[in-house]
């Protein structure tokens, strides 16, 4: 199989929606000739023209007001929010429009629009451009939330993604972009709502989403060096959420450790350990462990920031922590 970057995986995605369906176009800011903040879309403006590619103003409310009303009227909108921190800015048409239009109007209207956001801190950017929203969205009935750790998995996800007929957001971590995987040639799709596991192990189970999954891997390899065999599974999507991999997974581990980046207080993790508990109570040997960042706003500081987000260090050490039990 051919090895593409993450970044090369959602251009390969974005392409395959221009080219085989008329109905899409794009629409985010400097996704024009500038190509992209994270040159997602380079070259496109020249390839698709202004119909097809639409540059907005910075204006989040505006970009996904405007794909709410061209999804409901029979058009295929990709909208790219520039990172998920601005995204607050269209809360609003999200989760009182976006979400809730197909269930309030009785089935007479559908919303098939994808909203494209980058998620995550680690690059230095401060604390109001390195936060992970993507939990939140997940907790709002009506809403798909999509969350790639791997360019075969972007690809495969979005595909699914397009046939849909609800509103998805699709967070696509900033320090992936530049990763890369073996990606298919096939026209493989994956279907939401089901974890991948991404290692094979016998002693402990991690779960995790996003950039973390590269984390728990990380940490997997060193453990294995001290003879733990760690599982690691991919959440992939957490609306819909699969924690019926994760139940197989601890009754062959009996431990579980759950990984995210965003603070560890009302996070996403929670609802995880939560459905594990009350599926696989009798499968787990000891209390589950999570793994979260530090309860402060992300530091600007390279070295605090790292501070402040799980590494593979802390990971390990969670682990280690709950097999001594």
């Amino acid at each position: 199989m051919p090895v593409i970057s993450y970044r090369e995986a959602v251009a390969q995605a974005l392409r395959e929606a221009l080219d085989e369906d008329p109905r899409v176009f794009l629409m985010g800011e400097d996704i024009g000739p500038y190509g992209g903040a994270y040159a997602v879309t380079r070259g496109f403006w020249e390839q698709y023209g202004q119909h097809r590619i639409k540059d907005s103003p910075l204006s989040e409310s505006v970009i996904v007001g405007t794909g709410v009303g061209a999804a409901m009227a029979g058009l295929r909108p990709i909208a790219e929010i520039m990172t998920i921190n601005f995204i607050l800015l269209a809360m609003d048409q999200i989760v009182n429009h976006a979400a809730k239009i197909g269930y309030m109007s009785g089935g007479q209207f559908s919303v098939p629009l994808i909203v494209r956001t980058v998620t995550g801190g680690g690059a230095s950017l401060g604390a109001t451009h390195s936060q992970c929203f993507e939990g939140w969205f997940a907790s709002v009935p009506g809403l798909y939330v999509v969350v790639p750790a791997t360019p075969q998995d972007a690809l495969g996800l979005f595909r699914t993604c397009r046939e849909l007929q609800n509103p998805v957001i699709f967070a696509e971590h900033a320090l992936l972009y530049s990763s890369r995987g073996e990606v298919p040639d096939s026209p493989y799709k994956i279907a939401l709502g089901v974890a991948d596991v991404k290692r094979a192990g016998a002693d402990v189970t991690i779960a995790s989403y996003s950039r973390m999954v590269q984390v728990s891997l990380a940490a997997a390899e060193q453990l294995a060096g001290e003879g733990i065999q760690a599982e690691v599974i991919d959440l992939r999507t957490l609306r819909p959420l699969d924690t019926d991999t994760v139940v197989e997974s601890v009754a062959k581990t009996h431990h579980l450790v759950v990984v995210e980046e965003t603070s560890q207080f009302g996070g996403f993790a929670g609802e995880v350990v939560s459905q594990v508990q009350r599926k696989g109570f009798d499968y787990l040997n000891a209390p589950i462990e999570r793994v979260a960042g530090e309860e402060v706003p992300i530091p600007y500081s390279m070295p605090l920031e790292r501070l402040a987000i799980p590494d593979a260090e802390r990971v390990a050490q969670a682990v280690r922590r709950l097999l001594e039990q």
